[in-house]
């Protein structure tokens, strides 16, 4: 639950990056819009085939050009970006301009600027923005998350996190889109329903579902397809601020750029980290037969 409070209660750093995220998200409604109209619209393979819009690399360079005003001394780790040089790197800025690019592009409104500062390996300030809801979700360690809400008229609504108790037993998993991309979803279901534990089957993509938990929609999300860190970093951050977590397989929290590669292992997102108790018999079995 969010309840409103009075501007001057988000730290001023906070208020900066939401104004810079406000500024990219709106960049990015008008290319959907666009897109949606048919207007030429550039759209490249990368290596590994994943697409990349102009609307990538236009949200890319405004969000790097703000981030080195405001922080010149802090470098910016990009999935649109150069990587060479990251291990060099104990504090930066991670950054994924516009996660869900196939969601932009098969419209279905599912997409997020994923922005995080990552310190020793983990995100100490954590922002997820959702252009086409108008809205930021946002915290900074050791505090809970802020969301930041625009309207038409620029008007700005301000509410915080308020922890609340659980009401819901039915677990509620988010699902990806494309589940057939791995055969541990209907595997990870069925343990499931052989353990009596009742479910609801909630569909979403990219980075969204972290901010479907912050509003109290999910509660696990498990991933058994490729992510990358960008993908993860804000989700994760946000999601320790109230009380969650993001596990690997061997119940560890993810940290980044600490690893040889930019991939993640296979993962389970948890609103309540204790949740991992219902699930952990699977994950059990699905490390011992991988």
């Amino acid at each position: 639950m969010f309840i409103e409070v009075a501007l001057q209660q988000m730290p001023e750093k906070l208020q900066q990056l939401c104004q810079i995220l406000q500024r990219a998200s709106e960049l990015l409604e008008q290319e959907y819009q666009d897109y949606i109209a048919g207007a030429a619209f550039e759209i490249q393979q990368k290596a590994d085939q994943s697409p990349v819009t102009q609307a990538d690399l236009k949200c890319n360079a405004m969000i790097q050009s703000q981030l080195q005003h405001i922080t010149p001394q802090l470098p910016i780790l990009s999935e649109e970006g150069e990587h060479q040089l990251r291990h060099q790197w104990s504090q930066f800025w991670m950054l994924d301009p516009l996660d869900g690019t196939k969601e932009f592009l098969h419209q279905t409104g599912e997409f997020t600027i994923n922005l995080s500062l990552i310190d020793q390996g983990e995100s100490v300030i954590s922002a997820l923005a959702v252009p086409l809801q108008h809205k930021i979700y946002i915290t900074q360690k050791d505090l809970l998350p802020f969301r930041w809400q625009w309207h038409q008229e620029k008007k700005v609504i301000v509410t915080q996190y308020q922890r609340q108790f659980r009401y819901q037993e039915t677990l509620r998993i988010a699902m990806s889109r494309r589940p057939e991309r791995s055969p541990i979803y209907a595997e990870f279901l069925t343990f499931l329903e052989q353990h009596h534990i009742n479910y609801q089957k909630i569909m979403a993509g990219s980075a969204y579902k972290f901010c479907m938990m912050l509003e109290d929609q999910i509660d696990i999300y498990p991933r058994f397809h490729p992510t990358c860190e960008w993908d993860t970093a804000a989700g994760q951050g946000l999601l320790k601020s109230i009380g969650g977590e993001v596990y690997s397989l061997k119940h560890q929290p993810f940290y980044y750029n600490q690893r040889k590669q930019l991939l993640n292992g296979n993962f389970i997102a948890l609103r309540y980290a204790d949740d991992w108790q219902k699930i952990s018999q699977f994950i059990a079995l699905l490390s011992r037969n991988n």
